[in-house]
């Protein structure tokens, strides 16, 4: 296994910090305990009763359900940890769980659902929108494009090999329409938008502001279909977050350019703007801007921060589904920040020269992570094959600016 080799290398043992409490997301009561709530109910309450003793050897941590623990384990460093034990068991929840809600996600340019579970666990469901050798048409804006489902599940898997595990877990989905979302909805704006197509198909379009019609409805065959599972981040009345806007937006518009698409001292500028004048904020920024070129991910208009952590934390990589739309074009000015910053963490060097060699090769090993997900093989070859020719690119940038 590439993979498991890739991670036993020392350069994916570095020890993040020691982590204080002032440092976790979270602070438990470490008596508090989970428990059903009856023999036959599925759903999960807390109970702190004496009467409810825990079988011997157990702690109330461990009457939590693993949604709960992911949460609770967020610190200032890390969405997750390298070799978290968790993961496999969160993912299979993501992919099984039996589904009790469907509703529809507010905001947003295009549709989306939040899918409850019966342990008060809740998933971002994105729906397949595009086949896996389908391309963006070379006309479409960055902004109009389709938000892939595979690329979702392919960005978390990435994110991970690069080792900035920002991207909350994703897990792909088999869904049956009509059990999982019309039957149980109780969205009513949703519900009006379901209908059978002329070939017996279940199909639903939803409202947004972007691809919500009948003409590009989502639809079953028969009724089921293929989406993105994403852990959702603990609720922002428990965490607050904070909404940046990226320095290297773009203009989202069809003809005008951004600021720094004409200044090519654009950075000079940014280095002397709070947050970016102190810290690993600007490094954390370029971390992100890499994962982007490689996935071809040009709508990173903003990014988001846990607000208890200030300025001195990680930025979360979130909504990627407009990556792996395009293998056989790339986009260099997702690189901007890294090539006119100059700037690029060693750590993070490092990893890309070593994904950059035969026995770590980043298409083998992403590969090798993707045959896993229940809807392998989430990406199509060509999309593996431009991976490494765009770290190969990647390089050469950082190469440009060591001869500067």
């Amino acid at each position: 296994s590439k993979l498991a080799a890739l991670f036993e290398h020392p350069l994916y043992n570095i020890p993040v910090p020691e982590v204080t409490e002032k440092d976790k997301l979270f602070i438990i009561n470490p008596m508090e305990k989970f428990s059903l709530h009856s023999s036959s109910s599925d759903e999960w309450v807390s109970s702190s009763k004496a009467e409810t003793l825990l079988p011997t050897g157990k702690t109330a941590y461990d009457t939590y359900p693993t949604w709960l623990k992911f949460h609770i384990g967020i610190n200032r460093y890390e969405l997750y940890p390298r070799r978290d034990p968790l993961l496999p068991t969160l993912l299979q929840d993501l992919a099984t769980q039996r589904i009790i809600s469907s509703v529809q996600k507010s905001g947003g340019t295009q549709l989306k659902l939040i899918m409850t579970f019966p342990n008060y666990g809740q998933a971002l469901f994105k729906p397949m929108k595009q086949t896996r050798d389908q391309e963006t048409p070379i006309d479409f804006f960055y902004f109009s494009d389709f938000e892939r489902h595979n690329a979702e599940i392919a960005a978390f898997h990435l994110d991970r090999i690069l080792d900035f595990r920002r991207i909350p877990p994703v897990s792909g989905r088999l869904v049956n329409i009509t059990k999982e979302i019309w039957e149980i909805t109780t969205d009513k704006k949703l519900a009006k938008t379901f209908f059978i197509s002329p070939v017996g198909n279940v199909c639903f379009y939803g409202e947004c502001s972007y691809y919500c019609s009948t003409e590009h409805a989502l639809c079953g065959k028969p009724d089921r279909l293929e989406g993105s599972m994403a852990a959702l981040l603990p609720d922002k009345t428990l965490a607050k977050r904070r909404s940046w806007r990226s320095p290297w937006r773009r203009s989202y518009h069809k003809s005008k350019k951004a600021e720094w698409e004409l200044n090519p001292s654009y950075c000079a500028q940014v280095r002397e703007t709070p947050p970016y004048d102190k810290g690993h904020r600007l490094l954390d920024l370029i971390d992100m801007t890499i994962l982007d070129f490689l996935m071809g991910n040009m709508d990173r208009h903003h990014y988001e921060t846990f607000e208890k952590f200030g300025n001195d934390t990680f930025l979360l990589h979130l909504d990627n589904g407009r990556g792996f739309g395009t293998h056989s074009r790339d986009e260099l000015s997702i690189l901007a920040p890294l090539q006119q910053c100059c700037s690029i963490k060693k750590s993070t060097y490092l990893r890309l020269q070593l994904l950059a060699t035969q026995p770590y090769r980043l298409s083998d090993v992403l590969r090798e992570a993707l045959a896993a997900d229940p809807l392998a093989p989430v990406l199509a070859e060509p999309h593996l094959r431009a991976l490494d020719r765009r770290l190969g690119k990647v390089l050469v940038a950082v190469g440009h600016c060591l001869a500067r």
